[in-house]
């Protein structure tokens, strides 16, 4: 047996297994394939957040110069195809943070340029010059209309490796944090207006710290409960209005929501993820491109470990009420540091299953990301800027991320019947209904009727992304590959999904 089908099966055998364990939970609407019906029941059921379709923005240094790229040091200013490529992107919240947060000392990116500090990144290497600091990062989110989340250096979460570096502490303390909101949101901060900021910054979220749990070089459980209890009240002394977001993974969240619950609102968890089979990969490195089928299989059963770990996070509560933040999220491929299969197509769609079940968990997920935000060769990260020249453009995952944001509803509503293959959320607004559906077939078209029990549709159009699942974009093409097309549907719901396509289909109910 040659080795590409050996391969393949492996992916099969996988799969399967996935699909047994996970069959009686999941939430995918799934009927015979002889049924074609497409059944929504319109009642609300839950508010869904708008920041399900957030970004972050971290500093990595050599690994991927996804600041100091975005900047451009003659003008002073971001790079204009940049901020072009995220309004396309239209991100609904962007996140400043990561694990360079645990030795970021927010003052070192104030004030003058040409006083500024450069930050030795600890993390990532190199160094970061700072001329990108909080005024900055605001303006880009005003010049984006994305809603600004902060994330605080929490005592460097407790690890001893970031606690200092060529004799200069990097840990900022809860007073540091403090000050760190009056400067962006008290009107009358004489720090800010002293460099030349008349007007708040005014950043309604704040995050302590990045994945505290994850190390255990740092803090303690009951220690980041004691410190998260001690920065949210020197926080909100400064500015009671703030949303201030916990540490909640790794079996913590109903400790946290016990003993320090007053005192955040939201709890968070990250996740990367790695679909593949570990003995013998079919998505590492360049793999993906020998065997396509095996490649989407794979792809197309990523959602089913991004479930499993917001069941696990929502399931360590207990029936807690707690809204949840996945502030981090993204594949995590072996492969020359790039995950270079996250430039097809086919990872596109697979993005599209995630989203879908990010938005079925919107009863207690409030924000929510699927990518990085914009680096120059990490391609887990939405947008790619190309280096030393070019024009910054969007990756699959950020496509489908643009096509569900703009057309989704207020309110979830439930698919009750979907034919064998499509993967479809419901959500409305009003009169409308909007639906987002992926075809996870990889050759074969899926026809669908719609019901609306106690209603009728009185027009429908599709936004649809369809094409090779193997086509990957770049810079040479991004115009051309994996575009978003519109067409009108039958408003009689007899309509036909393409093969390997993610579609946003906008209904207008009948009066």
């Amino acid at each position: 047996m040659s080795r590409q089908l050996t391969r393949r099966d492996a992916v099969k055998s996988l799969v399967a297994a996935a699909t047994a364990t996970a069959l009686a939970d999941a939430r995918v609407v799934q009927a015979a394939a002889d049924d074609s019906r497409l059944q929504v029941d319109l009642a609300p059921r839950f508010e869904l957040s708008p920041y399900l379709y957030m970004q972050f923005m971290e500093p990595l240094g050599v690994t991927d110069s996804s600041v100091e790229a975005s900047w451009d040091h003659l003008q002073n200013c971001w790079r204009p195809d940049l901020i072009a490529a995220t309004q396309e992107l239209a991100p609904t919240m962007m996140r400043w943070g990561g694990i360079f947060t645990d030795f970021y000392r927010w003052r070192e990116g104030v004030g003058p340029r040409d006083k500024r500090t450069a930050m030795i990144n600890l993390m990532w290497g190199g160094l970061e010059s700072n001329q990108i600091g909080t005024a900055e990062f605001v303006d880009f989110c005003r010049q984006t209309k994305s809603e600004p989340l902060m994330c605080v250096n929490f005592e460097g979460d407790g690890r001893r490796q970031y606690r200092e570096a060529k004799g200069r502490v990097r840990w900022g303390d809860a007073q540091e944090a403090a000050d760190w909101v009056a400067y962006c949101n008290d009107p009358d901060n004489a720090e800010r207006r002293g460099h030349g900021v008349a007007d708040p910054l005014a950043i309604r979220y704040w995050q302590l710290g990045n994945e505290t749990s994850y190390d255990d070089r740092g803090f303690s459980k009951s220690q980041a409960i004691a410190k998260t209890i001690e920065f949210s009240r020197a926080m909100r002394a400064v500015d009671p209005t703030i949303n201030i977001i916990g540490w909640g993974d790794s079996g913590w969240a109903a400790d946290m929501h016990d003993q320090a619950g007053e005192h955040v609102d939201m709890l968070a968890f990250h996740q990367m993820f790695n679909p593949d089979n570990g003995k013998d990969p079919v998505l590492q490195g360049e793999f993906y491109r020998r065997d396509p089928a095996a490649t989407w299989d794979c792809l197309m059963n990523a959602w089913r470990l991004n479930d499993a770990k917001i069941r696990e996070t929502r399931d360590s509560l207990d029936g807690r009420a707690v809204p949840l933040a996945m502030t981090e999220c993204h594949f995590a491929i072996p492969g020359r540091n790039r995950c270079d299969v996250l430039s097809t197509w086919a990872a596109g769609v697979s993005y599209g299953r995630i989203l879908n079940n990010h938005q079925r968990h919107g009863d207690v997920l409030k924000i929510a990301t699927a990518a990085d935000f914009c680096g120059t060769r990490w391609q887990v990260n939405a947008v790619m800027i190309p280096v030393p020249h070019g024009r910054s453009y969007l990756m699959p995952v950020a496509r489908v991320m643009k096509l569900y944001r703009r057309h989704v509803g207020e309110q979830s509503v439930e698919v009750t019947h979907a034919p064998d293959g499509l993967d479809v959320v419901a959500s409305r607004t009003g009169g409308k209904l909007f639906l987002h559906v992926v075809n996870a077939n990889r050759e074969r078209s899926v026809a669908t009727r719609l019901e609306l029990p106690g209603a009728t549709a009185a027009k429908a159009t599709a936004f649809e992304i369809a094409d090779d699942p193997m086509a990957e974009v770049s810079d040479l093409n991004s115009d051309e590959v994996m575009q978003i097309k519109e067409r009108r549907l039958a408003a009689n719901g007899a309509w036909e999904f393409p093969a390997a396509s993610v579609t946003a289909v906008e209904v207008e109910l009948a009066a």
